[in-house]
This record gives structure tokens, sequence and C-alpha cells, in this order.
């Protein structure tokens, strides 16, 4: 059924990415192709879920984030937006 799901070319910004279901939702987004960028408090988890998902063949980046501070919210869009626009000229 994944086979009808997409997200090539896509960027995914999932907060809470370091455990439970933002975990798991960001290794789906990867795994239907998406470019992911994993938002939470602990860097460290983090990085292992990116690991996971470079292994398997995907994209991941690491922004820590509180999303309850104003700040770092913006600073996860600008970074996003900055890696994406690297990423889509030739």
């Amino acid at each position: 059924m994944l086979e009808l799901f997409s997200l090539k070319g896509r960027v995914a910004i999932v907060t809470g990415s370091a455990s439970g279901f933002g975990r798991a939702t960001a290794k789906l987004f990867a795994e239907v192709g998406a470019s992911v960028v994993l938002a939470s408090r602990c860097p460290a988890r983090l990085q292992i879920v990116a690991d996971e998902i470079t292994v398997s063949g995907g994209n991941a980046l690491v922004i820590q984030t509180d999303v309850t501070i104003e700040a770092q919210v913006k600073n996860l869009v600008e970074r996003t937006l900055k890696g994406t626009e690297r990423s889509s000229r030739p």
C-alpha cells in the first residue's frame, strides 16, 4: 500500500520525532521518500533516529527545538527552508 503514497521531493518537519508517534511518523515519511527534519528537545535521541533513517537510505536533518519557545520554532523553519533551497539548486 505504501507504493501508492509517495512524498518524493517533499520535505516534512516532524516535531517530537525523538520517540513515540513522532519517531514512527518521521521514519514512515522517510520510507516513502520525504526528506525529514527531525525536531525535539533531545538532540541525542534525534541523532539516533536520523542515523536509522540515513542507514535505510533516507535523508534527515536534526534541529533541536522546543516548540514552546517561539524563537526556536522560527529557527526550525528558517533552517528547514535554507536546507531546502540548497538541495533544490542545480
